[in-house]
């Protein structure tokens, strides 16, 4: 829980949480060949003018979003008891979003209202260092039944926010999806500009590797410690589109190449950044959870970052 709350807290200060929305007003990222051109201690200085937005069409097409259903009012009376997963999925929440801004009523599959309950900062209290998370509870009248017999009570689970200057080094490897449908500004170039954010929060003692994917897949930056910024900001200006979509190639290269490069003292993590297309190999979820699981028994853990609209496979991604 510690681990998943510090990338939750890194992934959102890049940026990469909004890869949902269909409208974003970040802007176009340098060249490699700026980069390149460009003294390393100018990186932290660069600036982006704001990028037009991107609007839904009429009707979106080839969305994949599933109902998994919502369980029914129980009284406490039958059942006082209640289980629920300690995840923090919001991704639904941001998909509703931009269909409303669009002008449309969201997919019914694609509201889950857990994701909506995650989705907002309650401000709960930091727990301390020494407990794995912290408890709150509150309660009140219910709006939806017999007030007279019935209240609602909510219980927050906080885990421990770690300070930026107790966090463990990490070891990044990102598998980014390369298609021909991700070949939009507001797919691989949002990707990208989010990726050059995202090592402006990293240390030196940290380290990235990016895989990409399309007809096959190939590691295109090694390993490599922040400290030779340079070499990962060109690696991420070099990507571009191509080919169709091999989404299982993709993210067994990732892992082989995150087993092989695997620091002991360090979280490591495999980042996938996609639209959830997958028409060649594997396309569908349960293969490929199947060495999801494999890796994250050997501590080798999954986000999934889901960018665009119209075209996205919502269901391959949160699974």
């Amino acid at each position: 829980m510690q681990r998943q709350h510090f990338f939750n807290r890194l992934i959102v200060s890049a940026t990469v949480a909004t890869m949902l929305l269909s409208s974003c007003s970040m802007g176009a990222a340098p060249t490699s060949s700026q980069y390149a051109a460009a003294p390393a201690a100018e990186y932290a200085a660069e600036t982006y003018a704001p990028a037009p937005t991107y609007a839904m069409p009429a009707e979106p097409t080839d969305m994949f979003f599933e109902d998994y259903g919502v369980r029914g009012f129980v009284t406490a009376e039958k059942d006082n008891l209640s289980t629920f997963a300690v995840d923090v999925d919001t991704g639904s929440y941001t998909v509703a979003r931009a269909y409303i801004e669009d002008g449309l009523l969201p997919e019914s599959d694609s509201v889950r209202a857990e994701e909506f309950i995650n989705y907002f900062d309650y401000r709960y209290p930091n727990p301390a260092r020494e407990e794995t998370f912290g408890i709150n509870i509150d309660g009140g009248e219910t709006p939806f039944r017999d007030r007279a017999n019935n209240r609602m009570v909510r219980v927050g689970i906080q885990s421990y926010a770690i300070p930026a200057d107790e966090r463990k080094d990490v070891a990044l490897t990102f598998v980014i999806d390369v298609s021909g449908s991700m070949d939009m500004d507001n797919r691989l170039g949002l990707a990208k500009r989010a990726l050059y954010e995202l090592v402006d929060e990293l240390r030196p003692t940290d380290e990235v590797a990016i895989v990409v994917y399309g007809d096959a897949a190939r590691v295109v930056l090694p390993m490599t410690s922040v400290a030779e910024k340079g070499a990962i900001l060109n690696a991420i200006g070099r990507l571009a589109a191509e080919g169709v979509t091999n989404a299982e190639a993709g993210l067994f290269e990732a892992y082989r190449h995150a087993s092989s490069h695997f620091k002991p003292d360090a979280v490591n993590r495999v980042v996938l950044i996609s639209d959830g297309v997958a028409n060649v190999g594997a396309t569908g979820p349960d293969a490929i959870l199947r060495t999801i699981e494999e890796y994250a028994g050997r501590d080798i853990t999954l986000t999934t970052v889901g960018v665009g609209m119209e075209n996205y496979n919502d269901t391959l991604m949160e699974q």
